[in-house]
Order: C-alpha cells, then sequence, then structure tokens
C-alpha cells in the first residue's frame, strides 16, 4: 500500500512526507511545482515523483495503479486569501475543478481514502473562540469557499462512491522540521512568523502590525500557531484512521489551542534571533476578527492526535533555523 501525496513539494506537503517516510509509510508525490518547490522533497526520502497536475486524470490512474495508492493526501491548492478575492476563478479552477479531477481519478483507481488539507478560513469570521467543528461555516472570502466546496464534494463523493475522508482544518501553520532542510517558503510571503524573521534577516526595513485596537490584552490579533511537524503527525495518524475504520465524512480543527498576540510573536521572535526587529503600526486589514483560536479536541479523541510543540518559542527557533539557513529559500533551479 501506498499513500499519494499531491502537492508533497509544499511547505505542509514536504514535511508530512518526510512524517510518513519516517513512519515506514510508502510514499508517492505528486506537484505541479506552480507553488512547490523541486528541492523540498529531499533524495533521502527515496521516494517517486512526478511533475503532474491533478487534472491529469489518466496519468493520476497510471500513478495510483503502478504504486499501489490505497489512501490519497491532498495538499495541492491555491491559498493566497487576497489573490483569491481579486482572482476568484482562478481558486474554483485550481482547487475546485481540480479536486474533482482528482476525485474522477480516485472512482477510477478504485481509491477510496482521502486526507485533505482544509482550512480555518471555512469558519469566517467566528462568533466565538475557541471554534469547533460544529460552528457556523461562512467564509469570507473565496479562498474559504473554494475548500468548504471541497469538503462538499466528499459528501456527494461518499454517497455516490463510498469515498471515505478526513478534512483537517488548519489554523495557523508554523515552524520547520528541525533535523530535516526543509521550511517554509512561500512566494509571496503572507505568513506573519516568516514576514518576521525576514526583518531579522535584514530582507525587510520593518514589520507591520495591521491594528493595535482589538478588543485583546495587548490591542493586537491573536492567532493559533500549530507547528508544521504537529500538523504533519495528524495527517499520518488520519491516513491509519481511514485504513483502520469505514470512516464516511469527517473534518477535524488542527490548533495549539493557545493563542498569541501579534505583540507576543514579535516579542519572541526578538529574543530568539536576537535582533531587535523593529514594528510599525498600520490600520486594520478588513476582516481580521480579533481572535481565532481552535478547538482540536475532536482531533485529539478521534485520530489520537496530540500537539506536542506547542510552546512558540519552539516553534519560532525551528522556524528561525530553516531561514537563517536559507535566507533565499529553496534552489529552484532543480525545477
Amino acid at each position: 500500500m501506498s499513500v499519494l501525496v499531491t502537492g508533497g513539494a509544499g511547505y505542509i506537503g514536504s514535511h508530512t512526507v518526510a512524517e510518513l517516510v519516517a513512519a515506514g509509510e510508502s510514499v508517492v508525490v505528486v506537484d505541479n511545482l506552480q507553488t512547490g518547490h523541486r528541492g523540498a522533497v529531499l533524495e533521502a526520502f527515496n521516494v517517486p515523483f512526478y511533475n503532474c497536475d491533478i487534472r491529469d486524470t489518466k496519468q493520476l490512474v497510471t500513478i495510483m495503479n503502478d504504486h499501489a495508492v490505497d489512501t490519497v493526501i491532498h495538499f495541492a491548492a491555491d491559498s493566497l486569501v487576497g489573490e483569491s478575492v481579486t482572482n476568484p476563478l482562478k481558486y474554483y479552477d485550481d482547487n475546485v475543478a481540480a479536486t474533482g479531477k482528482l476525485l474522477q481519478a480516485m472512482v477510477e483507481a478504485g481509491v477510496l481514502r482521502i486526507v485533505f488539507s482544509s482550512t480555518a478560513a471555512v469558519y469566517g469570521k467566528p462568533s466565538r473562540v475557541p471554534i469547533s467543528e460544529a460552528d457556523a461555516k461562512q467564509p469570507e472570502n473565496p479562498y474559504g469557499e473554494t475548500k468548504l466546496a471541497i469538503e462538499r464534494m466528499f459528501h456527494w463523493t461518499h454517497r455516490a462512491h463510498g469515498l471515505s475522508s478526513i478534512s483537517l482544518r488548519y489554523f495557523n501553520a508554523a515552524g520547520a522540521h528541525g533535523s530535516l532542510p526543509i521550511g517554509e517558503d512561500h512566494r509571496p510571503e503572507s505568513h506573519l512568523i516568516p514576514i518576521i524573521l525576514q526583518v531579522a534577516l535584514g530582507q525587510r526595513p520593518h514589520i507591520q502590525v495591521f491594528g493595535d485596537d482589538y478588543e485583546t490584552p495587548d490591542g493586537t490579533c491573536i492567532r493559533d500557531y500549530i507547528h508544521v511537524m504537529d500538523l504533519a503527525s495528524a495527517h499520518r495518524l488520519a491516513v491509519r484512521y481511514l485504513r483502520e475504520h469505514d470512516a464516511g465524512v469527517n473534518a477535524f480543527n488542527l490548533g495549539n489551542g493557545n493563542g498569541f498576540s501579534v505583540n507576543e510573536v514579535i516579542e519572541v521572535a526578538r529574543t530568539v534571533t536576537g535582533h531587535p526587529i523593529p514594528a510599525q503600526v498600520a490600520p486594520r486589514r478588513a476582516g481580521d476578527p480579533p481572535q481565532l483560536i481552535a478547538d482540536s479536541s475532536q482531533a485529539q479523541q478521534v485520530l489520537g492526535w496530540t500537539p506536542v510543540r506547542r510552546d512558540l518559542a519552539t516553534i519560532i527557533s525551528d522556524a528561525w533555523k530553516w531561514h537563517s539557513s536559507h535566507p533565499n529559500g529553496y534552489d529552484d533551479s532543480t525545477r
């Protein structure tokens, strides 16, 4: 049995590949390298890699059959919230339509288990925190809408074809592997921690703090940061769960369960890096809720998952090891 990882050359995808390989899984990676990096799939992983778009159902069926794939972990997607607002049709094509093609290939190949990279963006602005899976899903951008549409696609594919699925709704992924040379390299970068570390590296003059007048202890937004390797372990456990149960359609939040404000993140980064990291307050961004914190108790109870790298200093230290040793990210000359 093999696990097919779509988008396995991306940030969370490559860390999940590392987790699966370490657990003795047979892994196959598919990535069209639109945003992923070939260098993120390390030679040490010794896994087959296919530069393939998931819309190519014929090639996907061949790959699944050739490698005896029994489960898919699906990361391949566009994920920039701002871009989704200005170019929504791209997101419906690359996320929803492309996933439909992937499911078509899975059904044809008889592969009826999928773990899906979803997002807390399906909830929109929450009415309460921590957020549970039962709370209202009211996305405020096309990115969140497309992820929710894919979750609904699993429901109907289960009814028609018996597909079992687990959608994992991430909060704020952060950190890096710690011992392997893989980390976070988005272009453009939109995540807070790597942007802060770019300031520490002298690549930006300062970090912008978007609003300091929220109803939070220090006036800045609070977010739930989850270590990327804790996310990776959740995917491994989700694969195991699907293999052991007639699972149907499931969705679980993945978060640390603790909230850290923007100012707290900056201050810990100053300590970790030893750099001053200048900050400037800027106007609030539209649609930024004051707090986003996950209730991940269902994932812990059902999957047996526990985040073990919950300390913010650990998360930032692992990220800093990667960014300081790879200040320009991956070398994409190997594409």
